[in-house]
């Protein structure tokens, strides 16, 4: 079995689908030629042609647009932004039309698109390069919201996204992009949208968290090993539909709850999975949900990126504080 990066599994998920579907598109803000900025597309114009994988405007609004009309008329496309901070002049498009589409027309039209991007920090950029702003996303009716945190997972989560006949926002952690490498199938798998990972089990405290904070979560759980805490770590995967059962579970295990994420703190994913813990397993926490997360305040420049996301030290201070309450 091949060992791949995130980079290398997302093509080789975009490659399979383009060989397998004519009505597969692939396109976006040098996506086609150059690959895009992180070239996880290159070569794929070579191998398919100017028609299926192409270079775009500079008009985010245009991409998604152009992709919602492609979907009405029995396409697939799968719309890269160049950069996540650089969605906001689609937001209307996505709102008002990707997201709605199946509920305006009762059916009779949908929008299987996918709309992938590159998120979060991690990589001295600058602040529209480092936003993490899912939970705009998935505070949207109609739309599906995934973050892989490894390339095994980027791979089958992505050929579900492309298959799903409703649209779905494909967030990719830039700073996992080509920091890890695993194992990953050359053929055809799927990972089912809306299905958390049960990566570590534990007896004290459950953490959950998804994308590049899964590996900076899993250094804070090793120092938490090294002082004697049990510690069972979710990786969420899919931000919405958000896997309710399996946190609950876990919390009904562990009776505590810690999310990490990058996002900003207020009204971020965390408040979302504190309610989970509230409705499906409130008399079964022994102590106050705890969460360790961005900033409320833009992302900084590089020079302060540090002081501004999640720490193995901050998680792991957090778990001891949360499992000594």
């Amino acid at each position: 079995m091949p060992v791949m990066n995130m980079v290398q599994s997302i093509n080789s998920a975009l490659d399979i689908k383009l060989g397998e579907d004519e009505s597969v598109l692939v396109f976006g803000e040098d996506a086609g030629l150059e690959g895009g900025v992180f070239r996880v597309t290159e070569g794929l114009q070579q191998k398919y042609g100017e028609k299926r994988v192409f270079d775009t405007p500079l008009a985010e609004s245009v991409i998604v647009g152009a992709g919602i009309g492609m979907t009405m008329n029995g396409l697939k496309p799968v719309a890269e932004m160049q950069f996540s901070g650089f969605v906001y002049p689609a937001f209307n498009q996505i709102i008002s039309h990707l997201s709605r589409m199946r509920y305006r027309t009762r059916g009779q039209l949908t929008c299987p698109m996918v709309v992938r991007m590159p998120y979060g920090g991690g990589i001295r950029a600058l602040e529209s390069h480092s936003e993490s702003m899912e939970a705009l996303f998935a505070h949207i009716p109609g739309l599906k919201v995934v973050i892989p945190s490894t390339p095994y997972d980027a791979k089958g989560l992505l050929i579900s996204a492309i298959e799903d006949p409703d649209p779905v926002i494909f967030m990719e952690p830039k700073k996992v992009y080509r920091a890890i490498k695993q194992e990953v199938p050359d053929k055809k798998f799927k990972i089912k949208i809306g299905t958390a990972k049960v990566v570590q089990e534990g007896e004290q405290i459950t953490v959950v968290a998804y994308g590049a904070m899964l590996r900076t979560t899993q250094q804070a759980i090793q120092l938490a090993k090294k002082n004697g805490f049990s510690v069972e770590l979710i990786d969420l995967r899919t931000i919405y539909p958000m896997d309710r059962e399996t946190i609950a579970d876990s919390i009904k295990k562990t009776g505590r709850i810690l999310v990490v994420h990058e996002g900003p703190r207020s009204f971020g994913v965390a408040a979302e999975v504190f309610t989970v813990a509230n409705e499906e397993a409130f008399l079964y926490l022994e102590a106050p949900p705890a969460r360790i997360t961005g900033n409320d305040t833009i992302v900084p420049l590089p020079k302060g990126e540090d002081l501004y996301f999640p720490s193995p030290e901050r998680i792991y201070h957090a778990i001891k504080k949360t499992i000594e309450f």
